[in-house]
């Protein structure tokens, strides 16, 4: 008889445990994964892929009005918001379905069930308050939007999550946040025809991210007529019927049908059963503390992805996961190298973006060379619209290796993902200037830019 029911239980269903169930179960585990909402995580089921989808269909209003320049008469466009919705929950219902299937299909089983830890290698069933003993456990919950702080009328005020699911498009719409999801249905709801307005405290949106990039991309959503207020935040929400007044913290106030946060997410680590286990939070982050290969304080319990709080993003949670299984099961340890790692914002316009920004390469850096331009994209030269397009190097200038890649513009992130390639290679500048341009293309600028447009070079302490 085996000393446990199984070898691996691995608790949410999302991106991160699905791959590791799956991997873990093909070098001949027994696996079993426990999912209480829907198979796929948030990215499939409420996050990435709806997201990418309403994204793609707020494109069309764009497209319509620069049909024009190119000699197109379109007749005036209907948009109906159901029709939208009824869309989109089919299809993530396929893919529901498709992760569901391809668990099944290596071998591991699926419970639908909330699963929380009874000791380091028990886990309770809560679906029928059945117990599974487990040589490891591998914990895979995710996170959950954070509205922060309380304050008066939080009730009235959605996420991220009730986005997906509205019965109709609002027509003005109040997004506190300044991140990848704020940006994100800022851009989506203006493509739809609704007003707009961002709150977000800080000097400006995108924290983190270049700061060419976050002062580009804050101008041309104005240029779109998305209100962006900088330094306040949402002080209290009051409702009246179907609509709502949103108060803020520099004593203005606004009128909407909607308000929504998207002020940050939160390491999906309540009532798991953690300290029953004694699993260790990290101070820092309020994600589950782990090391280089996601093992946790105790030995035999491993968490990947948003619930660790490293990097939220689905590929890595799906990285992680593979290398866990590869590292326990595969008989050959894998550490996830979380240098480098693209990122894109879907937001109108886009970005893509791999590497150091120039602020954390001249911290780094003795001497760092920028090369950066804007233009025009050449639809725009037909269609008349008023945009531009960023692309920045950022290169350190004693050893000519290109350290970050910040793009602003229609298929940044495509064209990021080929970029990270090189990056990730250690590519030179001059790398870079030997390729020969691809045109007429926006990407041929990475290598056709020939002259710093900056060089920052940091006196030695004396």
């Amino acid at each position: 008889m085996a000393e446990f029911d199984v070898d691996l239980f691995v608790i949410g269903g999302g991106s991160g445990g699905v791959r590791a169930a799956r991997i873990a179960a093909g070098h001949g585990a027994r696996v079993m994964i426990a999912e209480e909402y829907r198979m796929g995580g948030t990215c499939v089921i409420r996050g990435c892929v709806p997201k990418k989808l309403f994204v793609i269909g707020s494109h069309v209003r764009h497209e319509l009005e620069d049909a024009a320049g190119f000699g197109w008469t379109v007749p005036p466009a209907t948009f109906d918001w159901p029709t939208l919705i009824a869309n989109k929950d089919k299809e993530i219902a396929r893919l529901e379905a498709a992760y569901t299937t391809n668990v099944e299909k290596s071998g591991a089983q699926v419970v639908k069930s909330r699963a929380v830890i009874e000791d380091k290698h028990t886990v309770r069933l809560l679906e029928n308050d059945r117990k599974i003993t487990a040589k490891y456990i591998l914990i895979a919950t995710g996170g959950a939007p954070n509205h922060g702080a309380s304050i008066p009328g939080i009730e009235h005020v959605i996420s991220s999550n009730e986005a997906f699911h509205l019965k109709k498009l609002p027509k003005r719409i109040v997004i506190q946040g300044g991140g990848y999801i704020a940006l994100e249905f800022a851009g989506i709801f203006a493509g739809y025809g609704s007003d707009v307005t961002v709150i977000y405290r800080g000097d400006n949106i995108l924290r983190g991210f270049d700061e060419d990039v976050r002062a580009h991309v804050r101008s041309e959503m104005e240029k779109q007529g998305i209100t962006i207020l900088t330094g306040c935040t949402v002080a209290k929400v009051d409702r009246h019927g179907e609509e709502f007044t949103t108060h803020l913290s520099n004593g203005s106030s606004l009128a909407s049908d909607q308000v929504m946060f998207a002020i940050g997410r939160h390491p999906s680590v309540a009532n798991l059963g953690l300290e029953k286990a004694g699993v260790a939070i990290n101070p820092e982050n309020g994600g589950i503390a782990v090391d280089h290969f996601s093992k946790s304080s105790v030995d035999n319990i491993y968490a990947i992805g948003d619930v660790t709080h490293r990097h939220n993003l689905t590929p890595v949670a799906i990285r992680e996961g593979h290398a866990f299984a590869d590292t326990v099961f595969g008989k050959r340890e894998v550490q996830v190298d979380h240098s480098y790692i693209p990122t894109a914002v879907f937001s109108q316009p886009e970005v893509g973006t791999v590497g150091l920004t120039e602020t954390e390469a001249r911290a780094q850096f003795s001497h760092v060379d920028i090369y950066k331009t804007t233009f025009r994209p050449i639809k725009a030269t037909m269609s008349g619209r008023d945009t531009r397009v960023l692309m920045k190097l950022v290169v350190d200038g004693s050893t000519d290796r290109v350290l970050g890649c910040h793009i602003v513009g229609d298929c940044a992130a495509e064209v990021t993902q080929v970029v990270a390639i090189a990056v990730k290679m250690k590519a030179t500048k001059a790398d870079f200037d030997a390729t020969i341009a691809l045109h007429p293309t926006a990407a041929e600028e990475l290598v056709t830019m020939r002259t710093p447009t900056a060089r920052h070079v940091r006196q030695a302490a004396e």
